[in-house]
């Protein structure tokens, strides 16, 4: 079938460092990688800013966290949807045990949800991970486990504790990496049957590189995170068995008159693992790069305008056909058509309007 579903979270309670909510929590689409048709299926706005989804293969299941500023806590909700009738459905909500709850995970094998924290401020749990588990339904159980990181990094602006922004399983079977942007270090846990996370060691970052994103290469032995903070793209290698990293290469992903006024937000990888993809907020671009399959070495192959302001996060089509770019600041949701060959972006002209939009996830239909 050419057609996929599209899940969108966005922003719907303000917030002082965000500019503006005009969203409405979450939406599903269908899209259509022929014709390039754009359905609206469902939406809800009874979850409070869904900044973050995970989706379940099988597009059945919705994981949505809520950043709510000043929140002791936020929360991660768990929908329903029906395939047959289009319809979202609520099935329950979680405490994070920790405030700014920036990204999850579901990991590989279905059993568990794995949330990050970013943190702000002190009090409360102020846990920085935490693993849920699931009930038949989909529902969350509370939580399982959590850890808390501690450390700075040497922006005092944006570095001054930690900040776990994204948590990762990189391999099969359970070892998960966290991304701390304040701390500019990976932390890389076992994920016992339990729920329990077992500490494994860390990977230094470049100081002040604020690793905020990553993406596997599909060989398994490659890892690469987007850094927000100094506007960079790192690879490192993987080893399959213990999960040890090592860095190997850091490339700027934007040009150097526009680091200043930059920071980068997600990052993707083509199905066939040639190319990467980068959004850059401030340049408002989506960085391509090639991938040296044995190295891990990136070449910059250019800059394509996102199409709108503030590309919050990206999103790939199963097939590779399709790149989308969730602008943030122009209420809209870009579609590029991407070339196999040359990793090359074509703005479509066709765009998903939507209020701030903060996060899109796409599935097979």
């Amino acid at each position: 079938m050419s057609e996929v579903l599209v899940f969108v979270g966005s922003l719907n309670r303000e917030a002082p460092y965000f500019q503006g909510a005009r969203g409405v929590g979450l939406s599903v689409y269908a899209f259509d990688e022929d014709t390039l048709e754009i359905r609206k299926l469902a939406e809800t706005d009874e979850v409070d800013n869904p900044t973050f989804l995970s989706v379940s293969a099988d597009g059945r299941r919705v994981y949505a966290n809520s950043e709510v500023f000043a929140w002791r806590e936020g929360t991660v909700t768990a929908y329903g949807f029906d395939r047959d009738t289009g319809a979202l459905s609520y099935l329950n909500k979680q405490p994070t045990l920790g405030s700014i709850t920036a990204h999850n995970f579901i990991t590989r094998d279905g059993s568990k949800l794995l949330v990050a924290n970013y943190g702000m401020g002190q009090g409360g749990p102020d846990r920085s991970v935490v693993v849920y588990g699931f009930g038949e339904d989909g529902s969350l159980t509370p939580p399982l486990a959590s850890v808390t990181h501690k450390g700075t990094g040497p922006n005092a602006t944006r570095q001054e504790r930690s900040h776990a922004h994204s948590v990762t399983e990189i391999i099969d079977g359970g070892i998960a990496v966290v991304a701390d942007l304040g701390t500019d270090r990976l932390v890389s846990y076992r994920i016992n049957a339990d729920g329990s996370l077992q500490y494994l060691g860390e990977t230094a970052l470049p100081p002040g590189a604020g690793p905020r994103h990553v993406a596997l290469h599909p060989n398994g032995t490659l890892l690469f995170v987007m850094n927000e903070l100094d506007s960079t793209v790192a690879s490192l290698s993987l080893d399959g068995g213990t999960g040890t990293l090592a860095l190997m290469d850091v490339k700027p992903a934007v040009p150097s008159e526009a680091r200043e006024h930059n920071h980068c937000a997600d990052i993707q990888i083509s199905p066939d693992g040639r190319f990467l993809y980068g959004s850059n907020r401030g340049h408002d671009s989506i960085a391509v790069f090639s991938i040296n399959q044995e190295t891990g070495g990136l070449t910059n192959e250019g800059y394509i305008p996102c199409g709108g302001a503030t590309p919050r996060n990206l999103a790939l089509t199963p097939t590779g056909k399709y790149v989308f770019s969730a602008n943030q600041n122009a209420d809209s949701i870009s579609i590029f058509r991407r070339d196999a060959q040359t990793g090359g972006l074509a703005d479509t002209g066709r765009l998903i309007e939507i209020g701030t939009p903060m996060c899109v996830k796409i599935v097979s239909s």
